[in-house]
């Protein structure tokens, strides 16, 4: 099918086939149709939201099927757009009902309530679904292309790129649009006619034509294939050339380590996420300046220096991210990011051995990057699904691990998270919190149980009624052998102000505290300090009042107590308590504290 231009003639992909066109804007429509039920169900409570079971599933495939069968339309036979369809829809039932069994509280549409959340499907299912989906569809693409089991990787290339930017720019056409709308409104509003603005405030509006938009935008992104096939490759030139620069600044890195040491490294304690990010934007640029591998000498000097360059320290930055990672796990067990991140490390890992494999092979254009793109685009596809299942379910995992940690001795009640096992163990935390309620022998078996049970009362992380009877179960109290005073333990913590100013283990179940008691003022009456145990590391210094009745009188600084060594030594009781270094003013019985200014914090010691 040819149009012309006047000047030259442009040939038009088949997908602009009048009844592809209206089939895609029919499934648009269509789906802002079932969305909208599916809110209006979950809003009112009403079939099929009463079954979780049912509307989790209904819930993803409405939201993804729509769009790979629009983006299918024209490009694969109905044969083939059936199976696929039929496929990708009982994936993502069986990850929908496995994300509904495992018991994880989710809020997707409606009131929220406390004690009452609506279930409906994880925002990291949904997440790592669309992910999953749009690399499985563009294989899928890309072999119906070819006729291949698996394709040619220039197809697989062009396919992927294609419909990345379709997708980025079919989701700025919807951003857009809504601008547009509002601004409409608004523009009414002007002569105080509030029509639009009303109707822009309905779901059975808004979702349908949101929808609409969507489907239109990937339409339209589909009929001119070389306009998006434009805008890719000045992308990618772009791209490319950052690519040196990526490479040198990463080499620095590694050069200065040695000398540096790699305790600052740890001491960040987000080394890995760090350096799996650098990872991942090198594999990037890497890809940006391979294309499809067929660009070969195409491409100037110092980006394929570059390249090379890149491909033989990737396996250094994903090694010290293993590194970093393999140290978290080895002090604080396994939770569900330290998971994820292990995970996306092995698909990382992947990249880093393949493309250093090519780079080490000279005198070519590292054409082996494409059998690795390939084969790690399959290894991803089974780790994603892997972690949405019982055989890799991150929070059956940590809160084996935690569980491990705890029977093992290596962390004390004390330290344990009792809250992590409620609010994101999923059912598998909560089977762990029961069976900890019912222990009755063992080191420290009666706080154990207190807590547990206490947790087991709490209905969302922010309830702070009702749950905790006994604030005596969040503090260990230091030192050794101490005791907190009566009036400390049965004080109405809710009643002091401000409350902003007190830990959460006067508060909330799950939350502990080491509580020293210690005669700050010399007055021969002990004051309570209380440290968080939670990373943020926040204190408070509570004195009682002549009259009765506790309040909050100071705090060490959260800086200082987020070093580690020092925590460990005030735990041991290696501290004095000693004069300040500046005495106060005292003018007409008013005594004046001066407040110093310190800009050379003290430094945490050496790890």
């Amino acid at each position: 099918m040819q149009a012309a231009t006047g000047q030259d003639t442009v040939l038009l992909d088949p997908v602009v086939a009048p009844r592809i066109a209206v089939t895609r804007l029919l499934a648009g429509v269509l789906q802002g149709v079932l969305l909208f039920w599916l809110y209006s169900a979950a809003q009112n409570k009403a079939w099929p939201a009463t079954v979780p079971s049912l509307l989790a599933p209904l819930m993803l495939c409405c939201m993804l099927l729509p769009v790979l069968l629009v983006s299918s339309l024209g490009h694969m036979s109905i044969k083939r757009i059936a199976l696929w369809m039929l496929g990708a829809g009982t994936v993502l039932t069986l990850l929908a009902l496995h994300d509904v069994a495992r018991g994880a509280e989710h809020v997707i549409w409606g009131n929220y309530k406390p004690g009452a959340p609506l279930r409906v499907i994880s925002a990291q299912l949904f997440g790592f679904c669309v992910v999953g989906l749009y690399v499985a569809h563009a294989l899928v693409l890309a072999s119906a292309q070819d006729q291949l089991r698996v394709a040619r990787y220039p197809t697989y290339f062009e396919i992927a790129w294609k419909l990345g930017i379709q997708l980025l720019f079919s989701l700025l056409f919807v951003a857009v649009l809504c601008l547009v709308f509002w601004l409409g409104g608004q523009l009414f509003l002007l002569i105080r006619l509030a029509f639009l603005k009303n109707l822009l405030a309905q779901p059975w509006f808004v979702i349908p034509v949101l929808c609409f938009a969507f489907s239109f935008a990937m339409h339209i992104t589909d009929v001119r294939p070389s306009i998006v096939r434009g805008i890719r490759t000045l992308l990618l030139v772009l791209l490319s050339w950052l690519l040196p620069i990526a490479a040198v600044l990463v080499a620095s890195f590694l050069l200065t380590l040695p000398f540096i040491g790699f305790e600052r490294l740890w001491a960040t304690r987000h080394a890995a996420s760090v350096l799996l990010g650098m990872a991942g934007v090198l594999v990037v640029l890497i890809n940006a300046a391979f294309q499809n591998g067929e660009v070969g000498m195409g491409v100037a000097r110092g980006v394929r220096l570059g390249t090379r360059l890149a491909c033989l320290l990737l396996p250094w930055l994903v090694g010290i991210a293993i590194y970093a990672l393999t140290l978290r796990v080895m002090s604080h067990g396994w939770s569900a990011e330290r998971l994820v991140a292990c995970a996306c490390l092995l698909i990382a890992a992947c990249y880093a051995v393949g493309y250093a494999w090519a780079a080490s092979k000279y005198g070519n254009w590292l054409h082996l990057i494409a059998n690795v793109n390939v084969a790690t685009a399959f290894v991803g596809l089974a780790v994603l699904c892997a972690l949405f299942t019982p055989l890799a379910d991150p929070a059956r995992l940590s809160v084996a691990s935690q569980m491990a940690r705890l029977e093992s001795g290596k962390v004390g009640a004390d330290r344990f998270d009792f809250e992590y096992l409620r609010f994101e163990g999923a059912k598998y935390g909560q089977a762990a919190l029961e069976e900890l309620k019912a222990r009755r022998t063992g080191p420290e078996a009666a706080i154990i149980q207190a807590r547990a049970q206490a947790m087991l009362l709490r209905e969302n992380r922010l309830d702070e009624t009702g749950a905790l009877s006994d604030i005596s179960i969040n503090l260990t109290v230091r030192p050794d052998g101490a005791r907190l005073p009566e009036s400390f333990l049965s004080q109405d913590w809710s009643q002091v102000t401000p409350g902003w100013r007190l830990p959460a283990c006067l508060k909330r179940a799950g939350q502990q505290c080491d509580a020293y008691l210690l005669d700050f003022d010399g007055d021969g009456k002990d004051e309570v300090l209380l440290i968080s145990n939670d990373p943020r590391a926040v204190s408070v210094l509570l004195a009682e009042k002549e009259g009765g009745g506790w309040y909050a009188r100071g705090q060490v600084p959260a800086n200082i107590l987020r070093c580690k060594p020092l925590r460990e030594k005030l735990q041991a009781g290696q501290f004095q308590l000693v004069p300040p270094q500046v005495r106060e003013l005292e003018v007409d019985g008013l005594r004046v504290p001066m407040s110093l200014y310190n800009p050379e914090e003290p430094d945490c010691p050496e790890q």
